[in-house]
C-alpha cells in the first residue's frame, strides 16, 4: 500500500501535498460524476458544462458560449441543438442585432443545474461530517489558501442565490481583458 501523508508526516514535501490533493480531486471528480448520474442519459459532461456556464451569464451569444468552452463554434452550436431539443435551452434573436442569437435556459435547464449542485453538495456536505471540528477547520484553512493560490473563487453559500462561478471561464475572462 502506498504511503499516505498524514498529519505526522513531512507536509513541506511538495511530492506529499501533491499526492494528497491528487486523492482529493479523485474524489471530488468521483462525486462531481455522481451528481451528474440522474441526467447523464439526457446530457453530456460538456452540454452540462454549457448549462452552468449559461446559468451563470443569463443570456450569451453562440461564439462566446464556444470561447468559454473552448471548443468550435459548430461543436457549440450542435451542443446547443441537443440543449434545445432536450427543453434545457431556447434561442432567440438578438433585438439590438437581428443577425445574431442569444441563448438562454429554460426553466427546466435552471432546475437541472440547480439538482445537480444541489446533490453534489449534499454529497460533499455528508463527507466533511465525518470530521471531526478540528479537522474541518484545518481544511477550510488549506482548501482556502489553496483556492486563493489558484486563483479560484469561493462557491456560494448554500442560501446564497445566484449565479456559480466558474473558475475557468472567469480565469478565461480575467486573461483576455
Amino acid at each position: 500500500m502506498p504511503d499516505r501523508a498524514s498529519p505526522s508526516g513531512d507536509v513541506n514535501d511538495v511530492d506529499a501535498v501533491t499526492r494528497a490533493v491528487l486523492t482529493a480531486s479523485r474524489l471530488l471528480v468521483a462525486v462531481s460524476a455522481r451528481s451528474l448520474a440522474e441526467v447523464e442519459e439526457r446530457l453530456t459532461l460538456p452540454q452540462f458544462r454549457m448549462l452552468v456556464v449559461l446559468s451563470t451569464r443569463g443570456v450569451a451569444k453562440l461564439v462566446v458560449l464556444a470561447e468559454l468552452l473552448q471548443v468550435a463554434p459548430s461543436t457549440a452550436m450542435r451542443m446547443v441543438d441537443r440543449l434545445i431539443a432536450a427543453g434545457l435551452a431556447e434561442r432567440q434573436t438578438n433585438p439590438d442585432n437581428r443577425r445574431e442569437t442569444l441563448l438562454r435556459l429554460t426553466e427546466e435547464g435552471r432546475r437541472t443545474v440547480a439538482e445537480v449542485m444541489a446533490r453534489r453538495r449534499a454529497e460533499i456536505s455528508g463527507i466533511v461530517e465525518r470530521l471531526d471540528a478540528k479537522q474541518r477547520v484545518a481544511l477550510v484553512e488549506a482548501l482556502t489558501a489553496f483556492n486563493e493560490a489558484g486563483g479560484e473563487p469561493l462557491a456560494p453559500a448554500e442560501d446564497e442565490a445566484g449565479p456559480y462561478p466558474l473558475g475557468w471561464v472567469d480565469t478565461m475572462i480575467r486573461r483576455d481583458a
